[in-house]
């Protein structure tokens, strides 16, 4: 029964790994700078890496906001922000894996009548808005300087297309370290209060039951990026706006840095001990960074070529997902109860 019940996550896995993570390297295969085959790869590696030695972080606050407490709940909100994310990825629409989660576990709150702690929330739906305005910013600094760059270096064509190459390499290992950091909490934070899982010693190393909860999701991101990735990746990659290889660079870049301080607590500690103020420590849409990064290069260059309907189109799929996620995640949670007699919170 055990497994049975974290299948849905694993689902939500899978879609996050043909949504969301598609967008760490969508930008290089979009400008044929690297192979599909080639980014589902290293994507696949790095973001196991991140989901297993950093992914506790944004976990907890995750968990704050509602507490699913019965491993039937926790199989039916990951069910709910699934499918979900499936619909909206046959609609080829690069949503927000975060916000469907978010939604689902609201709808279970509402169902279950537990209180939803709004400070969570805020801090949450707060970075909806952030996240992707963040990116912007990073995208439109680092347009500039590297236009400075390239305009003291003489590179020599062939010469600078291989550091491209090895330039979206890098960061997009880096961009999916960081992915998986984040974005493990959507696909296995609702299992976390409930988990079956006992701590595990491989010879020197030991995991907790979390990690291999989320050992166990990163697997299923690394599936859904082999298997279902590429239409996400042709949307934001080619669709929305003309990258060249320079300019996907960039917003790889852009976006790794915005998935990164959302989910290094190693930099939030740094700042607090300085007195300064840190990020908060929550799942952030990869989606949404990658997107405002592309708005960000664009404005940088003045604005032109953004396809502003494939924006709108993107930009309803963000506000209706967590609706969405939250409704279907209430109806199916009537239905396990009363129908299936399956208990869905304590």
């Amino acid at each position: 029964m055990i497994w049975f019940f974290l299948i849905s996550g694993l689902f939500l896995g899978w879609s996050l790994g043909a949504n969301d993570a598609a967008n760490i390297f969508g930008t290089a295969v979009g400008s044929r700078m690297i192979r599909f085959k080639t980014a589902a790869l290293i994507g696949s590696v790095f973001v196991i890496l991140g989901a297993v030695i950093s992914g506790a972080g944004a976990a907890h606050t995750l968990g704050k906001l509602g507490a699913v407490n019965a491993l039937g709940g926790s199989f039916t909100v990951a069910l709910a922000a699934a499918l979900t994310v499936f619909w909206m990825t046959k609609l080829k629409l690069p949503v927000s894996t975060s916000q469907a989660i978010v939604g689902a576990i609201i709808g279970w709150n509402f169902f279950s009548h537990s209180p939803t702690d709004m400070n969570s929330l805020t801090k949450i739906v707060s970075t909806w808005v952030f996240c992707p305005a963040l990116a912007a910013l990073f995208a439109f600094i680092l347009t500039h300087i590297t236009k400075a760059h390239l305009k003291s270096t003489k590179i020599h064509l062939l010469e600078q297309d291989a550091y491209n190459r090895l330039a979206l390499v890098l960061v997009g290992a880096f961009g999916a370290y960081s992915l998986g950091a984040n974005n493990i909490a959507n696909v296995m934070g609702v299992f976390v209060a409930a988990t079956p899982f006992k701590d595990l010693q491989i010879f020197s190393i030991t995991l907790s039951g979390t990690q291999i909860l989320f050992f166990m999701g990163a697997i299923a991101i690394a599936v859904g990026i082999y298997t279902y990735s590429h239409k996400v990746m042709s949307t934001v990659g080619k669709d929305l706006f003309k990258l060249t290889p320079v300019t996907a660079f960039i917003v790889v870049l852009a976006e790794s840095l915005v998935l990164y301080v959302f989910a290094s607590k190693g930099l939030q500690n740094f700042l607090l001990s300085h007195n300064l103020p840190a990020f908060p420590l929550v799942p952030v849409s990869s989606s949404q960074a990658v997107i405002g990064a592309v708005i960000g290069v664009s404005l940088a260059k003045g604005g032109k070529g953004v396809n502003y309907g494939i924006l709108g189109r993107i930009s309803s799929g963000w506000v209706s997902t967590p609706i969405i996620a939250a409704v279907v995640s209430f109806v199916l949670l009537f239905f396990m109860q009363n129908v299936f007699l399956l208990q869905v919170y304590k």
